[in-house]
Formats: C-alpha cells, sequence, structure tokens
C-alpha cells in the first residue's frame, strides 16, 4: 500500500484548512457554529469509516459512542464541574469503554449478524439513556457549559470554541491517517480482504479487530463531546438509530475506501441538511436521490471518483 499522499491531495488539504481558518473571521458569509457541527460530523463519519471502508465491519450502532459521550460530557461539566478539558477527555473514554464492550461482543460475527448486534446494542444505550434521570429523557440534557479551557481560554466565546474543534478535529483525523497507513492498518485491509489467509499466518484477527473497534468508538465520541459543547446540548437524537444511517450515509457518499472521502460525504448531508431545512421533508428526498446517483455512478464515492480520474492513464501515454 503506498504510504505517500498524492500533491494534489496535500495541495486540496492545504487550501480546505486555510478556508477552515478563515470562517471565523467571516461570519456574514459561513456562520461558524454550522462549521463546528460539519467539522464534528466529518470527525465522527471517517471514524466509522475506519470499521466499514478499511475493516470491513458494517456497523448500525455507531450513534451509542456519539450519543453517550455527549450526555457523559454534558454530565462532566453540568453536574460535576469539570473543566471542558477533563470533560471532553471523559466523553471519549466513556465511549472508548462502551465500544470494547460493544466490540467485544459484535466482533465474533460477520456481514449482517454483526450490523444487527451492534443495533440491538446501541438500541440498549437508546432506552438507557431515555431513562436516567440526569439526560432529561425527550427535552436532552441542556445548558451545557463551555467551561474555560486550560484555565484561561474561555470557550463560551464561539471564536475560541471554533478554534478548538477545528484543532481537535484536525488531530482526529490526523490519528486516523496515520493509523490507516501503518502496519497496523495494513494488516486489518489484510483481515478485511482474506481473514483466513490472515488467521493462518499467525495475526490475532480478534485482537485487530477490536483494537480498530475501540479506536473508532473513540474517536466517535470526541465527536460527540464536542458536539455537546458546542451546542451546550445533549439530546437523544444523538445516540437514535437515525443517526447511525447518517453516518453510513456520509461514508458511502464520501468514499468508504480513502481516508478523508467520509468528510465530503458528511460535509453533503449536514449541508443539505442545514440549507433545505425550510422544505421539511424534501430534504430526507433530495439527500436520497443524491445518494441513488452516487451510488449508481460513483461506486467508490466522491472521494474515490477524483483519485481515479486522477490516476486515470492519459490517451497517448
Amino acid at each position: 500500500m503506498n504510504t505517500t499522499m498524492p500533491t494534489w491531495q496535500k495541495a486540496f488539504m492545504a487550501v480546505v484548512v486555510l478556508a477552515l481558518l478563515v470562517v471565523p473571521w467571516a461570519p456574514q458569509v459561513v456562520y461558524p457554529v454550522f462549521v463546528m457541527k460539519l467539522l464534528c460530523m466529518a470527525l465522527f463519519a471517517c471514524a466509522y469509516s475506519l470499521l466499514l471502508g478499511f475493516a470491513g465491519m458494517m456497523s448500525f450502532g455507531h450513534a451509542a459512542f456519539f450519543g453517550s459521550a455527549a450526555y457523559v460530557t454534558g454530565l462532566a461539566a453540568k453536574h460535576w464541574g469539570l473543566p471542558p478539558e477533563l470533560a471532553l477527555l471523559m466523553g471519549t473514554g466513556a465511549a472508548a469503554v462502551l465500544g470494547a464492550v460493544v466490540g467485544g461482543l459484535a466482533i465474533h460475527r460477520q456481514g449482517i449478524y454483526l450490523a444487527m448486534i451492534t443495533l440491538a446494542l446501541a438500541q440498549m444505550v437508546y432506552f438507557i439513556f431515555l431513562q436516567l434521570p440526569f439526560t432529561g429523557a425527550e427535552d436532552g440534557m441542556q445548558q451545557i457549559p463551555r467551561g474555560t479551557l486550560l484555565g484561561f481560554i474561555d470557550l463560551r466565546s464561539d471564536f475560541a470554541m471554533y478554534h478548538l474543534v477545528l484543532f481537535l478535529t484536525i488531530a482526529g483525523l490526523w490519528l486516523i491517517h496515520r493509523v490507516v497507513r501503518s502496519p497496523f492498518g495494513h494488516v486489518v485491509v489484510a483481515i478485511r480482504e482474506h481473514e483466513p489467509r490472515a488467521r493462518s499466518l499467525g495475526y490475532p484477527v480478534e485482537r485487530y479487530k477490536l483494537m480498530l473497534f475501540v479506536l473508532s468508538a473513540a474517536l466517535s465520541g470526541l465527536a460527540g463531546s464536542m458536539k455537546a459543547l458546542v451546542f451546550q446540548l445533549a439530546a437523544l437524537s444523538d445516540v437514535h438509530w437515525h443517526l447511525s444511517g447518517d453516518v453510513v450515509l456520509m461514508a458511502l457518499l464520501g468514499g468508504m475506501h480513502t481516508v478523508f472521502g467520509p468528510a465530503i460525504g458528511a460535509a453533503l448531508v449536514v449541508g443539505l441538511q442545514y440549507y433545505l431545512d425550510a422544505f421539511g421533508g424534501w430534504v430526507t428526498l433530495v439527500t436520497g436521490l443524491i445518494f441513488m446517483v452516487c451510488v449508481l455512478s460513483f461506486r467508490s464515492g466522491i472521494a474515490g471518483a477524483v483519485a481515479a480520474l486522477r490516476t486515470r492513464p492519459r490517451d497517448g501515454s
């Protein structure tokens, strides 16, 4: 597997990062809170793609990790009075622990059986948070304080909050990139391609799967923790199966076999939900039509199709 990133990809990513750095200075053009939500969902989609794209494990319950981290972060910040850095750490850690439990039960199955196990366990998590007294049930956990980061950065300012979300998102995406390009990532892809052969070579397949599952859950939890602080709210929609379906859609649209392709899918889905919100149920119809077009025309997703065009040999070469 090639471990180097093409020059055009590096240039494109540099342009994207520069554009994101400009966002807080131009709130009249792009609403920073909307971009923060987009960044959280981009990290969530890329974290999910670690499982689906590179390990071939279909999970229908990833919202459990996203939403659990949001609630734990809210609990730590609002009820325990912890600073935001500890609240984020606790939310991410809780998602990792939950990922270890769910992954430990699910990785011994494959295909639709694994997907149904994750869905069933995620629904159990949903009903637990529905019944717990501190979650606010259908009203959600509201007025979560953003607090002061490291004792001197006031996150009540959207400007400061934006840069924290941007930094953590970039760090999370960089970690995903390093994992995929590492020997560990190569073994995971080998397990996806031919698990019996990987097992015959002496690789502890279950251990690799579980480690990847926990990493994906932890990064999904980081995304949920950030979203809870951005909107100062943790709601049942964060642990609902519908969100698990959305993240599958994001990964497939963007390109599940690419590192950053799911972020493109997240931008497309979140953008449609935001700008077409006034049309109500038509958002679902438009999203479904776009998904159908992409599946029929770009089997490898948007990013995969672009990469294929860049690598296609030119006539006469």
